[in-house]
């Protein structure tokens, strides 16, 4: 059996193509339909409840696409949003929080786990909750680091100012002695270097996207969503407003090659 509709992925902004890119590697014959809410970027300032309302207007938007499954490429909506999409999408979801934590567990020597993300992600107390469920011994030190996100969007992955921010934040995880890191955000792993440079070489660092990626392949398999293995799989972008840096940020540093991007209208549920 085989499946051609679409994966839908949707992100606050553009760190959801760093899904995108894995996903792309991973399963190169499946069709991927990226979803922007560049009309409001970032998610992680947000209330609980706000970022819900939007993640159910973002997943309604990817339904009228015919998407077979759903992929939340944001740690911010799989903290707080992935229960209520679990209850009421018709089509499978993943979220990014459980496989980063899986994968943390796999990496850690001293079970002395760091996490960063966004002030929604860590106030959520998500990756807590889902490492010490799968291993109740783990230590976890978590930091939010708001103003990432807002450099990433601007483009400024080798700046001077970044590196410092990036120093600021992580120093006190250092200096507790964790010697595993979750980037915590899907726009993260555009900084992987900055962010290397600012550790020890003996901290592993754990990217939610690809391990997100390689669950979403086990989900295939096992539903047999696969598309056809003889298809050349393409890539569709929709952002709900105008891409500004969002291009050229993409094509710098993930190589994705993004044809006409396309606009969609957040349906309220006023207007469904």
């Amino acid at each position: 059996m085989s499946d051609s509709r679409p994966i839908g992925v949707f992100d606050s902004g553009i760190g959801g193509l760093t899904v995108v890119k894995a996903l792309r590697e991973l399963l190169p014959n499946e069709n991927i339909f990226y979803l922007g809410d560049t009309a409001r970027v970032p998610y992680g300032g947000k209330s609980a409840s706000t970022v819900e309302r939007y993640s159910i207007e973002m997943t309604d938007l990817l339904v009228v696409e015919d998407v077979k499954a759903v992929v939340i490429a944001c740690n911010s909506a799989s903290a707080v949003a992935l229960p209520k999409l679990e209850e009421t999408l018709s089509v499978p979801v993943i979220g990014v929080i459980k496989p980063g934590a899986q994968a943390a567990l796999a990496a850690t020597r001293n079970q002395h786990v760091g996490v960063i993300g966004t002030r929604a992600t860590i106030k959520s107390g998500a990756y807590e909750r889902e490492l010490r469920a799968l291993n109740p011994h783990v230590r976890v030190s978590a930091c939010a680091c708001p103003l990432l996100v807002p450099l990433i969007e601007e483009g400024w992955l080798e700046d001077e100012l970044t590196d410092r921010v990036i120093a600021r934040y992580l120093g006190p995880l250092v200096h507790q002695g964790i010697d595993t890191l979750v980037l915590g955000c899907t726009h993260y792993p555009l900084l992987v270097h900055a962010i290397s440079r600012a550790l020890p070489k003996t901290v592993s660092l754990v990217d939610s996207a690809r391990n997100c990626a390689m669950a979403v392949k086990k989900l295939l398999d096992r539903q047999s969503l696969h598309a056809p293995r003889d298809s050349e799989g393409t890539l569709q972008v929709a952002l709900t407003d105008a891409p500004d840096t969002f291009l050229g940020v993409a094509r710098r540093a993930l190589q994705l090659e993004i044809g006409k991007v396309q606009l969609r209208e957040v349906l309220h549920p006023a207007k469904l």
